[in-house]
């Protein structure tokens, strides 16, 4: 796929980075091990129907990688990710996480930050739940956090719906990381951005990376953006992880007839 990498890096000058590649270490941050599973359908009495939506998942994630699930709509990655968060359980096979408080950004910021009220209080709420800092630590948390997702201190009083999209997707990704966890779902973050704030987003995850020492699992139906962002891929049909390897691997060498079907489409 020589095409679709001289385009990403012509946009965004960031492209594959086999160096990061290198770098992660042999230790894991997480494991999913067969997993299969699905939920129910609301019935008029309770629970419906059992719907299954995940079969024989199984990969790990490193320490200090970036590894990105690709597929269409409907596949089922959202909710596998719900199943690393615990919020839905796994039928069969098992999840185990190597890090403590994993977290999740996501598409809309507003499905994580209150409308009602400032940043500044979405950024600190967890800290106060969490019962560990007074309040001049949490503040200086919140400012900390707030410079290292690049935002001016103003932004801490203004209302989600006083920001730009690029502004209000960093004040996510500083809520995600306020109790500093090291392990972070990004389910779709860019793909309601245009493209010059995509790319910006897409750097600052990688640098807060390397600041924070993250792992991420970062979800996309855009092989493009994969591609800028992350170490290795698993590309899911249907519930099933089809193919798996690094980004080179798999871009440059699909295996099965629905990643390169994937591969054309995005070109």
């Amino acid at each position: 796929m020589t095409d679709i990498k001289s385009t990403l890096t012509s946009i965004t000058g960031i492209g594959a980075n086999p160096a990061a590649q290198a770098k992660a270490q042999d230790h894991l941050v997480l494991e999913v091990n067969h997993v299969s599973g699905g939920y129910h359908t609301p019935g008029l009495f309770g629970r419906g129907k059992y719907q299954q939506v995940l079969y024989d998942v199984d990969f790990n994630i490193r320490h200090g990688e970036i590894m990105g699930l690709v597929g269409e709509s409907g596949t089922g990655k959202s909710t596998l990710a719900r199943m690393i968060l615990g919020m839905v359980k796994p039928e069969e096979g098992s999840i185990v996480h190597h890090t403590k408080r994993p977290q999740i950004i996501f598409q809309d910021p507003y499905s994580s930050l209150n409308p009602a009220y400032t940043v500044e209080w979405s950024l600190e709420e967890p800290l106060r739940v969490f019962g560990k800092y007074d309040e001049a630590e949490r503040k200086r948390r919140v400012r900390d956090m707030l410079a290292k997702v690049e935002l001016p201190e103003e932004c801490l009083y203004a209302r989600p719906s006083e920001l730009s999209g690029g502004q209000r997707q960093r004040v996510s990704i500083a809520a995600a990381l306020i109790r500093r966890p090291r392990f972070i779902i990004a389910d779709e973050p860019v793909s309601a951005l245009d493209v010059t704030i995509q790319a910006q987003i897409l750097q600052l995850l990688r640098d807060l990376r390397e600041e924070l020492d993250l792992s991420y699992l970062f979800i996309s139906h855009d092989l493009n953006v994969v591609y800028q962002l992350c170490d290795r891929v698993l590309v899911m049909k249907e519930g099933r992880i089809v193919e798996q390897g690094t980004v080179d691997e798999v871009y440059d060498h699909p295996k099965e007839e629905y990643t390169k079907q994937l591969l054309a489409a995005a070109q």
